[in-house]
């Protein structure tokens, strides 16, 4: 059988990613151009800024992609690129380079859903069984998905405000710690006390949904408070406790969706799922219940272009492609 190639290309946010993908699991090239330190002055990322950075990477990144795979454009069977949900202009700028190298090249074009690729990027490294449970937490997702197969998808939960990617952006910001706040936060925890603080939880009845602004107001409350007094604030134990929390409700909610769904395997997907504390709880409560859980590496959690490739070799093998006027969905939906 020939071997398939996906050139694959992600520009949701702040990264300019390019990949060469192998039959969905071998990844050539995985080349990330990051602007996170443009961004860092900012506390969060610009649209703007990002989208005129993408068009100064993007092909810089592709030629690194084939180069560093060695391939050429001859060797490609498809373009993947994503097309949402993420920033307007940083998407088209992404469209916009797959939409003209498949139509240089003569090749298929994939629209990918930027969630869909997230969860594909546990097809990468694991041999996941259908169906499972995915719990996708990346900066403004906080998803509890059922995955039937590579197409079929059903959200079982999600947040009804803040992400939990958006509520460790807040909080880092509020501590001093700077942006991105997830693995700054990650990283002060570990020499905190997680039991210093009660910051509250937020579980509802008959629901796997999650809310995380009462938690982040709650600490933005007690720093506050910290401050009126003239009182020392602990960013290690802040950082200890509201990750704690934030922690608790995730995986009490995902580990309940994959037992009341009667599923042997749990997944997890999204920058947050590099979370140190995250992925250790997670698996020490999957393994109680006998279910077995999977993990990409971290550089598959963040946004990158093999996930998207993963992904788009999965519809190329079922003949879902897309057409040329494919557009940029900013808002688009999981299963859409």
């Amino acid at each position: 059988m020939e071997d398939i190639l996906i050139l694959s290309v992600e520009t949701s946010c702040d990264d300019t990613s390019i990949a060469v993908v192998k039959n969905g699991k071998i990844i050539l090239s995985n080349v990330i151009s990051s602007q996170t330190d443009l961004h860092v002055e900012f506390g969060g990322v610009v649209p703007e800024i990002a989208s005129r950075k993408h068009l100064e990477y993007i092909v810089p990144v592709i030629d690194e992609a084939l180069k560093s795979a060695k391939v050429s454009f001859d060797d490609i069977s498809a373009i993947g690129v994503t097309y949402g949900p993420g920033l307007v202009g940083a998407l088209i700028v992404g469209i916009s380079a797959a939409k003209s190298i498949a139509l240089s090249i003569d090749k298929p074009l994939i629209g990918v859903n930027h969630i869909e690729g997230h969860i594909a990027a546990n097809f990468i490294e694991n041999d996941i069984k259908f169906p499972f449970i995915c719990l996708v937490v990346s900066g403004g997702h906080s998803h509890i998905v059922y995955v039937e197969n590579h197409d079929t998808y059903k959200i079982m939960g999600r947040t009804r405000d803040d992400a939990a990617g958006e509520a460790f952006d807040k909080i880092a910001r509020a501590i001093g710690l700077g942006y991105p706040g997830g693995p700054a936060i990650d990283k002060k925890a570990k020499e905190g006390n997680s039991e210093a603080i009660k910051f509250p939880r937020v579980y509802f009845k008959d629901s796997y949904d999650f809310s995380f602004s009462g938690l982040k107001t709650s600490v933005l409350n007690y720093i506050n408070k910290m401050k009126q007094n003239n009182m020392d604030i602990s960013i290690e134990d802040v950082s200890a406790s509201f990750q704690k929390a934030v922690v608790d409700v995730l995986v009490s909610n995902s580990i309940k969706a994959a037992i009341d769904n009667k599923v042997s395997y749990l997944a997890i997907a999204g920058g947050v799922a590099s979370n140190s504390l995250l992925r250790s709880n997670l698996k020490k409560e999957a393994a109680e219940k006998n279910i077995r859980f999977f993990y990409p590496k971290p550089v598959y959690c963040t946004d990158n272009a093999a996930m998207i490739g993963c992904a788009a070799y999965y519809k190329f093998v079922n003949n879902k492609t897309s057409e040329f006027d494919l557009n940029a969905v900013p808002g688009l939906k999981l299963g859409k």
